[in-house]
This record gives C-alpha cells, sequence and structure tokens, in this order.
C-alpha cells in the first residue's frame, strides 16, 4: 500500500477533529459542513468547526439555555443582531472547556467570518428566514507592526545555526545532531518565503537539482514550481549528505527528517526558528511566517514588481501581498517623494 502524503495525513487528520465537534453541535451543523466540503480546505473547515463549538458554548451559557445539541433550528431564527454583537463583546475574555480565552480584534473577525458563513448557509436553504450575522459589522482593524529581519540580522541568523555562542552543553549537543538539517530549513525560508506548512510536506522528489526547482503544494492543495539560489543550493546538498546516513525506513521520503527519523512537524519547525531568533534577534520575535515576510520584503526591493512577489508566495489576491507587506508601501512612498517640485528648475 501506498503511504499517505503529508497533506493527506493531514487532510485525515483534521476531518476527524471536524467530526469530534460536529457530534457535540445539532445535526443542521453537518448539513453546513456537507454543503461546504467542496469549496473549502479541511483546514478551513476545521476552524469553522472550532468557531461555531465557542458560539453553540455561547449560546448554551447565556441566550438558549439549553445543550448545544439540543439547539433547534427556530432558536437560530429567534436571534437577532444584538445577540451576535452581544457574543463579539463576549469574545474578549471567555472560559471555553475549562480554559480562559482571549480574542483579539482579528480573531473576532475571524469568528464572525465563520458566523457569517454558517448563517448565509442555512439563509440560502431556506433553514432559517433571515440572516443576521450579515448585518453586524465586521471589528475595526488596525494595522499590526510587520516584523521582519534586516540584511544584517538575517547573517547573525544563518551564522547562530552554524555555531551558536550562548546554548549550553546540552543544546549545543543536540545542535550537532541537526545543524545540517536546521541550517537547510532557515535558508530555505529566507531563500523562497514558503510557508510552513508546505515546508513540512515537501518530499525529496519535489526537487530538482539541475534546474534548483522544487514542487510545493499551496493553500487549497493547488501545487507550484519554484526556484532557488545557489545559497539554497548549497546548504540543501548539505543536508542531503546527512541525510543520507540516517536510518529511515525505505518509505520515508520527507526532505526534511526529526530526531525520531520521520517527517519533522510543524511544531517542531516552529521551535527551532524560534531557538535561532532568541539567540541572533532578542529583539524580534521571529517565527517562521516572519521569514517569510522576511524574504518578500526582500523580494520586492530587488524587483520593484508587486505582482512577481503575490506570484511567488503564492498569494491569489495582490492586496494581501501589499497588506502584509507594510514595507513595500513604505518603499513605495519613498519612491516618489522627490517626484513633485515645489519650485520650478532655474532652467525652465
Amino acid at each position: 500500500m501506498k503511504k499517505l502524503s503529508f497533506f493527506d495525513e493531514r487532510d485525515i487528520n483534521n476531518m476527524k477533529k471536524i467530526g469530534n465537534y460536529l457530534s457535540e453541535l445539532p445535526d443542521y451543523c453537518f448539513d453546513f459542513f456537507t454543503g461546504i466540503e467542496n469549496n473549502t480546505s479541511s483546514l478551513t473547515r476545521l476552524n469553522y468547526a472550532m468557531d461555531l463549538s465557542v458560539f453553540f458554548d455561547y449560546l448554551e451559557k447565556y441566550v438558549v439555555m439549553k445543550p448545544k445539541k439540543e439547539i433547534l433550528l427556530s432558536d437560530i431564527d429567534e436571534l437577532q443582531s444584538r445577540n451576535i454583537e452581544n457574543y463579539l463583546s463576549y469574545l474578549t475574555y471567555y472560559e471555553y472547556e475549562n480554559k480562559m480565552c482571549r480574542n483579539t480584534e482579528r480573531g473576532k473577525a475571524r469568528k464572525l467570518a465563520s458566523l457569517r458563513s454558517f448563517f448565509k448557509y442555512l439563509f440560502n436553504h431556506d433553514m432559517i428566514a433571515s440572516n443576521v450575522a450579515s448585518k453586524v459589522p465586521t471589528p475595526k482593524l488596525h494595522n499590526k507592526e510587520i516584523i521582519r529581519l534586516e540584511k544584517d540580522e538575517m547573517v547573525r541568523m544563518l551564522d547562530t545555526v552554524q555555531s551558536p555562542t550562548t546554548f549550553n552543553k546540552h543544546q549545543r549537543n543536540y545542535n550537532k545532531n541537526t545543524k545540517e538539517r536546521d541550517n537547510a530549513i532557515v535558508t530555505l525560508f529566507l531563500g523562497t518565503g514558503i510557508r510552513i506548512s508546505e515546508l513540512v510536506g515537501l518530499n525529496v522528489e519535489d526537487f530538482d537539482f539541475t534546474q534548483n526547482a522544487f514542487k510545493v503544494t499551496r493553500k487549497g492543495g493547488n501545487q507550484a514550481i519554484l526556484y532557488f539560489s545557489k545559497e539554497v543550493y548549497d546548504a540543501l546538498m548539505v543536508w542531503l549528505e546527512k541525510r543520507k546516513t540516517i536510518p529511515l525506513q525505505p518509505d520515508e521520503t520527507a526532505m526534511f527528517i526529526s530526531l525520531q527519523n520521520k517527517r519533522i512537524c510543524v511544531r517542531a519547525v516552529e521551535n527551532l526558528v524560534k531557538k535561532f531568533a532568541k539567540e541572533s534577534v532578542p529583539l524580534k520575535k521571529i517565527s517562521p511566517h516572519k521569514l517569510r515576510s522576511t524574504f518578500g520584503t526582500n523580494l520586492y526591493r530587488e524587483t520593484q514588481d508587486i505582482y512577481i512577489v503575490a506570484d511567488v508566495l503564492g498569494h491569489k489576491d495582490v492586496n494581501t501581498t501589499k497588506k502584509h507587506y507594510a514595507a513595500i508601501n513604505e518603499d513605495m512612498r519613498k519612491s516618489v517623494a522627490n517626484k513633485v517640485s515645489l519650485r520650478q528648475n532655474n532652467n525652465d
């Protein structure tokens, strides 16, 4: 039997989690997830399931006053827009499954988007008479500070991966076993701007080293061919030589391997990036996504072409690229600063 790909395994795990949430929700919620299945990814549906679970938990405690599973469509139909507004206020700090949780304006906006999709489905299928969620405005979103590495900080981080100076003896011994892999991972992030899920899902056969190219599975399952520089090539080749010495199962095709000799997981990649960033740039909170932002900003500065940046990063909408890379807008403003003269040229 052919081994499942990383993305197939991820989808199966997500669907199991969705099933667990749905088992505690009314049956019409199952209809909603069936209806959106062909147009959404498993991760999107999982987020919807989590958000609906929180919403029905709120209804159970404060509005309908009956167990989640017993909340009827007629109860949903009686809700007013103020109930949704009160829910958004509740989300600032709330208790869910015996844990205290909080949501920023962005978290509230995502949960409202989930509710809008849910209510829209019920309304379009004549299961409720009105769509009150559509009447509630999205919380105002303030621009977040864009955190990225500058050129000298990138060099410091890569140097840290090669020879950390503040690690204790145990950490240095651990680093000896993972240095080639970690350097290849950080270099690939900085050199291509791929997402963490895209990196974790890479297989050795996805790479063509004669063309310095590799195949990546984007969000939604689409695939794209990306290219990498000689610096990335060199880091990957060093890691592949080390990978050959690791006793792996014959069917293990993952590009990046954990110390358990299997495909590295997302959490492990997040932790290794955080570990090296903490030593090299202690004043910045750097994650794999911040390395992606660093690449996007550097690529724009080199090309001055926002459409190329959007294409390489896998953004379907160029406005997403502009929104996430404030430095791009900053560079644009700088480039036009001297375009308008306040006094006519003396030669005019």
